[in-house]
């Protein structure tokens, strides 16, 4: 568990949504965005990987996505236009006022940092965790897959992925309804932009980790990455404190 104080905020984002959003730490700002059916606490926060890049001297800035943790989860269809989540990106460093910052995510916030740069958006360093080259250039590669488990919960085989996953929706109390919603706003990220995103990168993924895809080959398509590899798989890989250490190492100056 942290020990630094983290300090919660809210704003409206582009369409009236309202927004929350965590920091920690003083220093060059760094944008994290936590991933799918997770939120800022569960994926940054509670395991210490904020806590240690704050300790490098950062102001570590934390959103909740749309229909996750603190901010508003809306059933609306009109409030998940394709790309909202990049929006929502754009719309926070604008209310933050950021010129000169990082930014990185973690699986669905790794494709919403790739969309952010897809989009406009102009990080000095960047970090795609839980993230493969698939990943981003198809967004839509596992999108069924959470729809099944939203659609069905309450009715997945014990110990099956399924069940797991509806396992840690329940430990987030995540709205399954917004959550379907979400889904609608994924835009891939063709081959050739991500070829283009020139900051350099960590790459950090889960040993055993290949939902989305191959970190490997993302790495390698990027023009002035490092690829690390951490213990684990794709849910595993947020509890080891080898994630926080490597974009600690990563960022420091």
């Amino acid at each position: 568990m942290a020990k630094l104080p983290t300090e919660t905020q809210y704003f409206n984002s582009f369409d009236g949504t309202r927004l929350a959003w965590h920091t920690m730490g003083e220093g060059r700002p760094i944008v994290l965005i936590h991933g799918y059916f997770s939120d800022a606490n569960t994926n940054w926060i509670r395991y210490g990987h904020a806590e240690a890049v704050a300790a490098k001297g950062f102001q570590v800035i934390m959103p909740d996505l749309r229909a996750h943790g603190d901010s508003d989860k809306p059933h609306d269809p009109v409030n998940y236009p394709p790309d909202a989540l990049a929006r929502d990106g754009h719309a926070l460093i604008a209310h933050l006022g950021l010129t000169d910052y990082d930014l990185g995510g973690y699986s669905l916030g790794a494709r919403t940092t790739a969309r952010m740069l897809a989009t406009g958006a102009t990080p000095g360093r960047v970090i795609f965790s839980g993230m493969g080259l698939e990943g981003l250039t198809n967004a839509e590669r596992r999108a069924d897959h959470f729809r099944h488990i939203l659609s069905n919960l309450g009715q997945h085989e014990r110990g099956s992925p399924a069940w797991l996953a509806e396992a840690f929706l329940k430990t987030t109390g995540g709205d399954p309804v917004a959550l379907l919603r979400v889904i609608d706003t994924f835009v891939s990220t063709p081959r050739e932009s991500v070829a283009q995103f020139s900051q350099p990168t960590l790459v950090v993924n889960g040993v055993d980790d290949d939902d989305n895809g191959s970190a490997a080959a993302l790495a390698a398509l990027l023009p002035n990455a490092r690829l690390v590899e951490i213990p684990g798989n794709h849910m595993s890989c947020v509890t080891k404190a080898e994630l926080g250490q490597a974009m600690a190492e990563f960022l420091q100056p």
